[in-house]
């Protein structure tokens, strides 16, 4: 599991997975999030503008990020 740092929150999920390079871009984000390929604390999240805050998992395939508010 990777830990991530975010400055504020909530962020947006696929601002996450764009930032983290787990997609080459916005737009591929918010495709495979509809698609019902992203778990947010091991539930199918398909709203791509779904406020993410610290302590929050997400999985997209092989990958698995623990969301931290940086201090």
């Amino acid at each position: 599991m990777t830990d991530v740092e975010i400055t504020k929150e909530p962020v947006e999920l696929y601002k996450i997975l764009k930032f983290e390079g787990m997609v080459a871009s916005g737009g591929e984000a918010k495709t495979v999030i509809e698609n019902g390929l992203v778990l947010v604390n091991g539930e199918v999240e398909t709203r791509k503008r779904k406020k993410i805050v610290s302590g929050d998992i997400i999985e997209f395939g092989e990958e698995k990020m623990h969301i931290h508010l940086k201090r």
